[in-house]
Parts: structure tokens; C-alpha cells; sequence
């Protein structure tokens, strides 16, 4: 069995993650979560984020009058989180926590998860894991919300780089992705800036995200005990399509 700590945790990538992430429109993103929680009725209280990372999204659900909770598993990424909670004055708790073993003092009102950290969870069985943990700590009726890649996304990429070069950094990001298992892998490597002298330090960095169906799905969030909702493709209100490339998936606590 997967060790608890083989989910992707961004030690050297948290350094420049939110430089290499520019490019997320994360106010739109977090437009599209804030309606699909107030459509459900979540206008206020406790909401959980699971794999809050730097707390980009955290934040814009806390000033969209939320009271936060953030996890994650990488001390690093929590660490910029910390000093952007700093800056915008924001009430946010964040927790350094497994999404696979988390734990909370109470329930809340709502949980969501964005930017594909589900697919980090690469064994169904861990899935059903944090869906079980979800469904424990959410009110009664609450809701989860979550994005995922899907398994069109992962085929269009294929095996392919991506490479950027700027000042203040650089990555290679090799991936590979295998259709009979839908498994991807991505070899990140970083050129990091080190002194004033024109030096780089290299890290490289292996991350693995696993595609699920969406009836792969909705069957262990039954298992789980919550109620399988709705899906759309991303951003929409539309069903999910045969060439979606990401989708949301909602859920609720059925009964404990």
C-alpha cells in the first residue's frame, strides 16, 4: 500500500509555484466555486479547502465572506499561504495534513477542492478515504465540491514538455501519461535563482496524478455515504461532455 506521504508535496516547486501559476484566472475560478456554494444555500459559516496549496483560492473564498479552513500536505506551500494570510488580514486556519488522514475540530458547512488535487489521489481506495472523511466532517446536508482532470485531458497531452524560461525561473516539465493504467507522470525540473551572481540551482520533482471516471466517481461517493449531486463541465452549467477536459463534481452528506 502507498504510504501516507506519497502524495505530491511541492518542496522546491512552492518557491515559484505561484510565478509558474500566473496564468490560472483564479478570481474567475473562485467566481464559479462562490456561486455554485451560494446556488446550494452556503452563504456564510465554515468551509474547508483540501489541498489549499499557497491559499490563492483560500483566500478569495475568505473574502467572499467564508470563514476558511485550509489543508495541505506540503509545509512549504502552507508557509507562502501564512504570509499571504498575513498581508490581507483574513481569519484562515491552515492545517499541515494528509487530505487522506485530516482531522478537524467540528464539521463545516461546505468543502472544496480545486486545481485537480483529487487526481493526486492515485488508489481508489484512498479516494473513498477522503470522501468517507469529507462525508464525517461536513454538516448535516453539506455540500463538496471538487474538480478533477479528466481521462480526455490526460490522452490530449500525451506524452509531451512544456518548457518556460524567465528571469526569475525556469522548469522543464516532462509528462507522461499511461492509458492502461491513467496514470500521469510529470518530471519537473527548476532552474531556481541562487545569490546575485547569475547562478542557478537545479531540483527536479516527480508529480503523479491518476484519471478517474466520472461513474468511478459517483460510485465511491455512494460508498462513501454522501449523495452523488451533479457534474458539469468546468465553469459551466452544462453536463459533462465526452471531450470535458476538467469537471466539477458535487456532492452531499446523505447521513452519517
Amino acid at each position: 500500500m502507498e504510504s501516507k506521504q506519497d502524495t505530491v508535496s511541492y518542496k522546491s516547486f512552492a518557491q515559484v509555484y505561484d510565478l509558474f501559476m500566473n496564468d490560472i484566472p483564479y478570481r474567475e475560478w473562485s467566481a464559479y466555486v462562490l456561486g455554485l456554494l451560494r446556488e446550494y444555500g452556503i452563504n456564510d459559516g465554515l468551509v474547508l479547502e483540501l489541498g489549499c496549496g499557497t491559499g490563492s483560492m483560500t483566500e478569495l473564498l475568505a473574502a467572499g465572506g467564508y470563514d476558511m479552513i485550509g489543508v495541505d500536505n506540503s509545509e512549504d506551500m502552507l508557509e507562502i499561504a501564512m504570509d499571504k494570510r498575513v498581508s490581507s488580514g483574513h481569519d484562515i486556519l491552515y492545517l499541515l495534513q494528509d487530505m487522506r488522514e485530516f482531522e478537524l475540530y467540528g464539521t463545516v458547512r461546505a468543502v472544496v477542492s480545486i486545481c485537480d488535487s483529487m487526481n493526486y489521489i492515485r488508489k481508489e481506495r484512498d479516494l473513498l478515504e477522503v470522501f468517507g472523511l469529507v462525508n464525517n466532517y461536513l454538516d448535516p446536508k453539506g455540500y463538496f465540491i471538487f474538480d478533477l482532470n479528466t481521462i480526455f485531458k490526460y490522452e490530449q497531452i500525451g506524452d509531451s514538455t512544456i518548457a518556460e524560461n524567465r528571469d526569475e525561473a525556469s522548469f522543464i516539465w516532462d509528462n507522461y501519461y499511461d492509458k492502461d493504467s491513467c496514470v500521469n507522470e510529470y518530471d519537473l525540473a527548476l532552474f531556481i535563482p541562487e545569490g546575485d551572481r547569475g547562478l542557478y540551482r537545479k531540483y527536479e520533482e516527480v508529480h503523479i496524478q491518476k484519471a478517474y471516471s466520472l461513474d468511478t466517481v459517483k460510485e465511491l461517493i455512494l460508498e462513501a455515504g454522501m449523495k452523488f449531486v451533479t457534474a458539469y463541465d468546468a465553469f459551466t452549467h452544462d453536463p459533462v461532455k465526452a471531450d470535458s477536459e476538467r469537471i466539477y463534481v458535487i456532492a452531499q452528506e446523505n447521513g452519517k
